[in-house]
C-alpha cells in the first residue's frame, strides 16, 4: 500500500526539508529554534517509520525505496546550508563532505548489489553513526541561538559523526567488494 502511514512518515520527512531550510535563513533566533526542531521531528520520523512499517506489517517497496533518500535529502540540506552560512567552515567542511560522500558510495553499493539480488543490511554502528549525525546537525543548526558552546558541540560531534562514518562506509565497501571480485557478465551498464 503506498499510502501507509510509514511512507506517510517518511514523504513527511521530505515535505520538512524546505521547512528547515526556510527557517534557517530567517535572520531571527526564534527561527534557528524552529529549523532545528523541525530537523529533529524530520529525523525522529525515521525511527518512527521503520518502527510502525515493521509492528504493522507495512514494509513497502515504495517505502523501501523512499526512507533512504529521504534520510540522505534532509541531511545533505542540512550540510550545504551550514557550510554555506560558514557555521561548517575551513576543515571542518571536510566533516560534511566525508559523510556525503558515504551517503553517495553506500547508495550506489545497494543499487549495484539489488542487481545482483544481495541485501546490504544496515549495521548498528551505522544507526549509532545516524544518530550521532543528527544530534551534530540539530546543534549546528541551532548554534548560538542556544549558546555559544551548542555550536562547538555539534563541530566535536559532528567530526565523530564523519569517523563513524569512514568505518561504517568501509565496512560497507569491503562487502560490496567481495560481490564486485567474483567472475560477472558484463552489462549495459558498466562504465
Amino acid at each position: 500500500m503506498l499510502f501507509n502511514l510509514p511512507n506517510m512518515l517518511t514523504l513527511s520527512r521530505i515535505v520538512a526539508i524546505p521547512l528547515v531550510v526556510a527557517c534557517f535563513w530567517l535572520d531571527r533566533g526564534w527561527a534557528q529554534w524552529l529549523s532545528m526542531g523541525l530537523f529533529v521531528a524530520a529525523a525522529v520520523t525515521d525511527w518512527f517509520d521503520g518502527y510502525f512499517a515493521r509492528r504493522y506489517h507495512q514494509i513497502s517497496r515504495f517505502g523501501r525505496f523512499l526512507d533512504p533518500i529521504a534520510d540522505k535529502l534532509l541531511v545533505a540540506a542540512a550540510l550545504v546550508m551550514l557550510v554555506h552560512n560558514g557555521t561548517l567552515a575551513g576543515l571542518n567542511v571536510l566533516a560534511a563532505l566525508i559523510i556525503l560522500a558515504r551517503e553517495i558510495l553506500v547508495s550506489g553499493l545497494r543499487e549495484f548489489l539489488a542487481e545482483l539480488r544481495v541485501g546490504l543490511p544496515v549495521s548498528a554502528l551505522a544507526k549509532w553513526k545516524t544518530a550521532v549525525q543528527m544530534v551534530a546537525i540539530a546543534a549546528l543548526l541551532v548554534g548560538d541561538a542556544a549558546a555559544h558552546w551548542v555550536t562547538q558541540a555539534g563541530i566535536v560531534l559532528i567530526w565523530i559523526a564523519a569517523a563513524l562514518t569512514l568505518i561504517t562506509g568501509y565496512d560497507y565497501l569491503r562487502t560490496g567488494l567481495r560481490h564486485m571480485a567474483e567472475d560477472a557478465p558484463p552489462t549495459g551498464g558498466q562504465k
